[in-house]
């Protein structure tokens, strides 16, 4: 049966709807913020806005202007004493990108009061390829260096080629799990530039070895039924697959002349909302970039038809919770809820993580 049992009781490092804190997670595409713009995101259920001062730096601060709880996205980006700050609509409160409030119109400077007292949450941001992530602190008021480096996927292009994306009706958990599942390919996505039914089962053996916060099917040819991949790459291609916490999965096809890297990031936004965020990048295939007008529609309906799946599942879930769990096919399944309670038990004691995933050959057919 499912491994059910609480993550932990623990106040730091995880919330009580069971999202990760003190950790990374995606944003926005780059491309989402215009220079001198603002928008509203949810992140782990707090109210996010994300933006990008006229000279380009991005910023994230709570969406909540302290005075009157109006949404700070709703306002302006102005420019206060040499320095950006958005201007609350309501009674133009400024704030920088720093969280402190640098103006109170209303003030005559008779007051004794220091807008300067006045703050608003602050997340550090990192900025990378064409993706913007946000650190999310379990403490809202801390001040210390985030606890974990930013995600790093190695050497990529400035940008994405193509980004896809979709909102699950899920917990992250459930839709975490769903993305990994390795025996649904041939069920779900059976169209037939992918995994036509006539392909049939075949059995699979894949090595797993422990990553930084997460683990990786081994370095190994891909599966003979992938046409695309010969149709791309030619022969000798190689592929990697990998995830990481809270919420990172992403796989790299390559040989000597090419590299693919698509990445799949999942931001919780409430207990049964999870944004999916699919970006893709590659260097020497020609042939990609003619065929981005097909791929970019090939990879949504991916994204769509596993969104199905947790529509469907949904229905189950009104009358029941627990799920069946089976070896080998849901190892992963199980190994990320092991990985979270680590997570949880090392920040609330205080101590490094410790990956508890070893090396192992799974096996199944799909």
């Amino acid at each position: 049966m499912a491994d059910t049992q609480p993550l932990s009781d623990a106040k730091t490092g995880i919330t009580e709807d069971g999202f990760l804190t003190d950790s990374w997670y995606l944003a926005a595409p780059s491309a989402d913020l215009p220079a001198g713009q603002q928008h509203r995101r949810i992140i782990l259920g707090e109210p996010v806005m994300l933006g990008r001062t006229a000279s380009g730096e991005p910023f994230a601060l709570r969406d909540i202007c302290p005075h009157r709880l109006v949404p700070l996205s709703a306002g302006k980006q102005v420019d206060t004493d040499g320095e950006p700050t958005v201007q609350c609509p309501y009674h133009g409160w400024r704030f920088g990108t720093d969280g402190i409030c640098k103006h109170m119109p209303s003030l005559t400077g008779s007051e004794p009061y220091d807008p300067a007292r006045v703050k608003v949450r602050r997340y550090p941001v990192h900025e990378a390829n064409g993706a913007v992530y946000v650190h999310v602190a379990h403490d809202a008021r801390s001040e210390a260096a985030p606890a974990v480096p930013p995600p790093d996927f190695g050497a990529l292009p400035e940008k994405p080629k193509f980004i896809v994306g979709r909102v699950f009706n899920a917990h992250m958990d459930d839709a975490v799990v769903g993305l990994m599942d390795p025996a649904h390919v041939p069920f779900v996505h059976d169209q037939w530039w992918w995994r036509p039914p006539s392909v049939g089962l075949k059995s699979k053996e894949k090595p797993f070895v422990p990553k930084e916060r997460g683990w990786a099917i081994d370095r190994h040819k891909p599966s003979s039924n992938t046409k695309l991949y010969k149709w791309v790459f030619g022969g000798d291609v190689t592929t990697e697959i990998r995830f990481q916490l809270p919420g990172f999965r992403w796989e790299i096809i390559e040989n000597d002349r090419a590299r693919v890297l698509t990445l799949t990031c999942l931001t919780p936004e409430a207990p049964k909302k999870t944004r999916i965020t699919q970006l893709t990048w590659w260097t020497g295939a020609p042939l990609l970039n003619l065929a981005i007008p097909i791929a970019k529609p090939m990879a949504r309906k991916f994204l769509d038809q596993d969104g199905v799946m947790v529509d469907l599942q949904n229905e189950g879930m009104k009358f029941q919770k627990g799920m069946m769990w089976i070896d080998d096919i849901d190892v992963q399944a199980k190994w990320y809820q092991r990985l979270k309670r680590e997570w949880a038990e090392a920040r609330t004691e205080g101590r490094d993580f410790n990956n508890p995933i070893e090396p192992t050959v799974l096996r199944w057919r799909s």
